[in-house]
């Protein structure tokens, strides 16, 4: 990393050093000097304040750039500056593109083309089975899918494009390594692993809930267009699909019943001018030439699980089908069904292992 990325490191982690501050020294091209940082120069070419230029003078003398880089690899955490040939475009294009990023799995996934899907944090069943069945679509035809990691239409949207080849990558409002939240703390690890962690907020920054706002304009900002599935009237989603109108992305929505609070914000956004997705293929029509619209999940998937129907026993046949119906929980299931939770828990725990339903926070189950 060369030393003007390492100096934009530097100031974006500086407390008192806002977005609009750093894109001051971008655009004059004037750069603070580990050595020999001279307050006054910038107070006036940059146009800080005093207590900045105190702030900065602290950090760029107290600041090691390689032990730096050495705590956040023993962390997983790599870096990307607005300066590194590998910024994804997209995002380079946004009003205010995150000067840094910090990054935990696989850092070719920003290179890649990506659709965002963002939703409630309540979701009906419908919801729940709309936004994994769109994600796993995307990522079989090697689209990447973006969320926030947020609880509900988020994580859902995670799970369902782990399982193809785009996977995906969350954006976060916290630094890259802490969870949030906690109850996602396992859907967090499986996305380390097989896709990617993605936040503008440094490591050690304590918890604030005004910067989650900000990673919207991100996950916008890293998609072709936006999908929006279940949202209220209020819901930050919009916030999310007003962002990409602004960034002249594409905008979507699925449609819901008129009397579903939680579709108001969707159908509004269609009344709006979205385009109103019921299915994959009303999102990659509008990319016909650009995405490979080739599948590419195993080709003997359909047999496997021809295969696991077969050899479902008696309890996990009934189970399976109450699943099929709509997404339950336990206590649902049990009070259909009535097992006892021991054996109820076992018949779940097979039918997972066999990769015929999948357990979301809250102790729902879904059909896969």
């Amino acid at each position: 990393m060369n030393r003007r990325a390492e100096a934009l490191i530097t100031l974006h982690e500086t407390p008192s050093v806002g977005w609009k501050s750093v894109r001051k020294a971008v655009e004059c091209g004037r750069w603070p000097d580990y050595e020999r940082f001279k307050p006054e120069a910038w107070i006036s070419s940059v146009g800080l304040k005093p207590e900045q230029a105190l702030a900065l003078t602290n950090a760029f003398s107290t600041v090691d750039p390689a032990r730096r880089r050495q705590q956040a690899g023993e962390r997983g955490i790599s870096y990307l500056t607005y300066f590194d040939d590998d910024y994804p475009e997209l995002l380079r294009e946004s009003p205010q593109p995150p000067w840094v990023l910090y990054l935990i799995g696989r850092a070719e996934l920003l290179s890649r083309h990506a659709i965002s899907i963002v939703g409630t944090r309540g979701p009906t069943s419908y919801g729940r089975k709309t936004a994994s069945s769109l994600a796993e679509g995307l990522s079989e035809r090697g689209v990447t899918v973006v969320s926030g990691l947020a609880r509900g239409i988020d994580a859902l949207a995670h799970e369902g494009a782990l399982n193809g080849a785009g996977s995906t990558i969350a954006v976060l409002g916290t630094p890259v390594d802490r969870v949030y939240p906690a109850e996602n703390r396992l859907l967090y690890q499986r996305i380390a692993n097989q896709g990617l962690i993605v936040s503008e907020v440094p490591p050690n920054t304590p918890f604030h809930p005004g910067l989650f706002p900000l990673r919207n304009r991100i996950i916008a900002g890293l998609s072709l267009g936006t999908v929006v599935v279940e949202a209220a009237e209020r819901s930050g989603s919009l916030i999310t699909a007003d962002q990409a109108l602004d960034m002249s992305r594409d905008v979507f929505a699925v449609p819901g019943p008129v009397s579903s609070p939680k579709s108001a914000g969707t159908n509004g956004l269609i009344r709006q001018g979205a385009k109103l997705v019921a299915s994959v293929q009303d999102i990659l029509e509008e990319y016909e030439g650009l995405f490979d619209f080739g599948r590419t999940a195993s080709p003997d998937k359909a047999g496997t699980a021809a295969e696991a129907d077969v050899a479902l026993d008696e309890n996990e046949a009934l189970i399976y089908r109450f699943l099929r119906e709509e997404a339950r929980t336990t206590d649902e299931l049990h009070e259909l069904s009535g097992f006892p939770f021991g054996l109820l828990h076992s018949v779940l725990i097979n039918l997972t292992i066999k990769r015929k339903i999948e357990q979301h926070p809250g102790s729902i189950y879904s059909v896969l």
